[in-house]
């Protein structure tokens, strides 16, 4: 059993404890204060019970009818509560004026052991208030209400020893004071679980989820940030803006880190994230390329040219398409594209592409040899002499272009791209100069 549902259980066997307590006592000594007590312990033990369900029902899983879960049930609750703590303050407040007006008069007896039966009823009032305080600072919940209790039932004292000194009338006035605890109570209850209920935004949380996705490294464009609560649970929607040229797994992994970030910041919650394009943040080139990669059957795109001209601009691009096409079907891809691109780009006047076929990955083998061993020691004496140091690999493979020779080159950490590349560029130009038969030189760099 649940902690909070054990609570829920100690609540009930302590309100129906209480309801016959201070019913019997109020009733044998006339007291309106203890009648109005019972009262309300009686709108405690439906709360208790309510709360019961409701615990047993927000409990649940979400399944395919509630997929938000059913932790609403708890506040629903918790206005059925409220609604009886209205009901009941209406009935006390009538009572107790029909005393103080005059139109009734009070017959209570503070005889010693009413005084008896309060301070036990205070203290029971006590022990249950600290336990509710406690499940509430814990799971937040807005079923348990029974604080006030201790203060109703201190009202209901002082009147009794009002009463006691010869003011009969200050029992009826500690019954109205309890009225006024149970409207407040009421008030609390209603306000609180109708924000929930009307998806409300929390917006201590929804600061903190801000602040949590504002930190991210690297940034985020946060397009929309939507939250609601039930049951003390956040659920958050968040809509995010990633460059158009962004692969799947760059968004996967933008929209993994903000669900991260925002579950740290507030624990257990459930945090759904969607990715769109943000043109407006990329570079032109960016755009070019986003669009054309919404042409279906466009797999590769390289060499764009952009020429800024006296009515704007003009774009040149080579596009790769599946060998197998047709070149009239390749042509209308050619036109999606040209159509894409000045969709999304207003300022580009003219498009004109360049069609390549596909490459399909070809069959290949691993050399090894005598011969292969001499030309790899002939790639490590050149690499050697450009950076001072042999590659870290060397290898050939035979394709149906030819031999191709893979080398990766181990430089320094300091040394900028740009150093990296040109190096690279000087030493493919010396293995190629050293072995023309070649098809291809590879070369890789790596710190």
């Amino acid at each position: 059993m649940s902690p909070q549902r054990r609570t829920a259980l100690v609540s009930v066997v302590a309100a129906c404890v209480l309801i016959s307590l201070k019913l019997a006592t109020g009733l044998a000594s006339g007291s309106l204060g203890l009648v109005s007590e019972a009262v309300h312990s009686g709108t405690d033990l439906v709360a208790a019970l309510l709360t019961l369900f409701a615990v047993g029902v927000s409990g649940r899983p979400a399944d395919r009818g509630h997929p938000y879960g059913h932790g609403k049930a708890e506040h629903l609750a918790a206005l059925a509560e409220a609604g009886i703590l209205v009901l009941a303050s209406l009935y006390i407040s009538y009572r107790s004026l029909a005393v103080l007006v005059g139109s009734a008069e009070s017959n209570v007896n503070p005889v010693w052991y009413v005084f008896v039966v309060v301070l036990i009823v205070i203290a029971v009032d006590a022990s249950r208030a600290t336990v509710s305080l406690r499940a509430s600072r814990r799971y937040r919940s807005h079923a348990l209400h029974f604080a006030s209790d201790l203060l109703g039932s201190t009202a209901v004292l002082i009147g009794l020893l009002l009463a006691r000194a010869g003011w009969l009338e200050g029992d009826a006035v500690a019954a109205l004071f309890v009225a006024a605890l149970v409207l407040i109570a009421a008030y609390r209850l209603m306000r609180g679980n109708v924000d929930v209920l009307m998806d409300r935004v929390p917006v201590d949380a929804e600061r903190a989820a801000l602040a949590a996705i504002e930190q991210l490294e690297p940034g985020v464009k946060l397009r929309r940030l939507r939250m609601r609560q039930a049951a003390g649970r956040h659920f958050a929607d968040v809509v995010i803006g990633v460059s158009p040229d962004a692969g799947v797994g760059q968004g996967h992994a933008a929209a993994d880190a903000v669900e991260a970030a925002v579950q740290s910041a507030l624990p257990e919650s459930d945090v759904v994230v969607h990715v769109e394009p943000a043109p407006e943040d990329a570079a032109l080139r960016e755009r070019i390329l986003a669009a054309a990669l919404t042409v279906p059957r466009v797999r590769e795109m390289h060499n764009i040219r952009v020429v800024s001209v006296d009515d704007g601009l003009q774009v040149a691009l080579h596009l790769k398409l599946p060998q197998d096409l047709t070149l009239e079907t390749a042509h209308e891809v050619a036109s999606q594209v040209e159509r894409a691109i000045s969709d999304a780009v207003p300022e580009v006047v003219s498009v004109q592409t360049h069609l390549e076929p596909l490459r399909e990955p070809a069959a290949g083998r691993a050399l090894a040899g005598a011969n292969v061993d001499a030309d790899a020691e002939r790639i490590r004496r050149i690499v050697a002499g450009r950076t001072g140091a042999p590659p870290r690999e060397v290898r050939f493979l035979q394709t149906e272009d030819g031999r191709v020779a893979f080398l990766t080159l181990g430089l320094d950490p300091e040394c900028t791209l740009a150093e990296a590349h040109a190096l690279a560029s000087e030493v493919e130009e010396d293995v190629r100069s050293a072995l023309p038969e070649l098809a291809d030189v590879s070369v890789h760099t790596e710190p």
